[in-house]
């Protein structure tokens, strides 16, 4: 089965304690595609602009990602600059510059609005609405956002809520659109929006999801270095989507799954700059940290 994602590619400039690095590839989208094409065939769908370096380009293809609806067009790619100190938990953004995403509207072709896995990644809700609306009898639908968007769109964002099966959020947009302190009763109130499950994502401390038949929490996998967690949330989005989309089936067995291989997926992520190690690991590494990840959470 494959799946479609709308979301983002940037050029990110970040400064960790372990260095800095200009204008890399990244992105919502990116990093949600590098976990996700280990499961299923990934359909892009994102703009760049005019100043998009080719080496990316060509790197995108080479992953084998589908990119018919990858625009580009007049203007400068979407940018990001931050940085993170401490326990690099928290990112200080430096810069945004939006760019071409400004008048972003998703065209896809006749073909991949057929497909039945989507994931909307975080842009505009407006823009998300938009690609939804544009698909034919979707089976699975995830949508992740930002607290930008709770803020500044939060009445889009809601109507949105009510025609997706899967929200995802991170604990601290969870507690910014619920109006909850406590992540289950945060989980819960989301709930109540719309979507029948809710994944919250809380970095270090692992994930809950909540539906109305179980509730099921993991950890995260113990990374002993952290280089870089800017797109951890959406790799393993990507790995929780992708799972799901190449086994076709819901259930309280393959939702428990596909939250491992999204939190295997995304301690890759972490060990590296951008995209740096999760564009080049396999599903052979995933198995071998899952194997070892199982033994760390099991007791008597």
């Amino acid at each position: 089965m494959s799946i479609i994602v709308l979301g983002t590619v940037a050029l990110d400039t970040v400064k960790t304690p372990f260095g800095l690095r200009k204008e890399m590839l990244g992105g919502s989208a990116v990093h949600f595609a590098m976990s996700a094409r280990l499961f299923t065939r990934v359909n892009l769908v994102a703009v760049i602009g005019e100043n998009f370096p080719r080496r990316h380009l060509d790197f995108l293809k080479q992953k084998g990602l589908v990119l018919t609806s990858l625009r580009c067009v007049s203007g400068k790619t979407f940018q990001w600059e931050g940085r993170y100190e401490g326990d690099l938990n928290t990112a200080f953004t430096l810069k945004t510059e939006l760019g071409v995403l400004c008048d972003f509207k998703p065209v896809i072709s006749s073909q991949q609005r057929k497909i039945k896995n989507i994931f909307l990644a975080n842009v505009d809700p407006q823009a998300q609405k938009s690609l939804l609306r544009s698909m034919h009898s979707p089976r699975l639908v995830g949508l992740d956002s930002m607290n930008y968007w709770i803020k500044n769109k939060r009445k889009a964002l809601l109507s949105l809520l009510k025609e997706v099966d899967i929200y995802v959020a991170n604990d601290q947009e969870a507690r910014d659109l619920s109006g909850e302190t406590n992540l289950v009763k945060a989980a819960k109130c989301l709930r109540s929006f719309g979507p029948p499950m809710v994944l919250i994502k809380k970095g270090e401390h692992g994930v809950l999801f909540y539906c109305d038949k179980f509730i099921f929490s993991l950890p995260a996998y113990p990374t002993e270095k952290v280089v870089d967690p800017t797109g951890a949330g959406d790799t393993f989005a990507g790995g929780f989507m992708g799972y799901l989309s190449k086994i076709n089936r819901i259930s309280q067995e393959s939702i428990q799954k596909a939250i491992a291989y999204g939190t295997i997926a995304a301690s890759f992520n972490v060990e590296g700059f951008g995209a740096d190690k999760t564009s080049a690991i396999t599903m052979k590494n995933i198995h071998k940290r899952l194997l070892e990840f199982r033994k760390l959470i099991l007791f008597k």
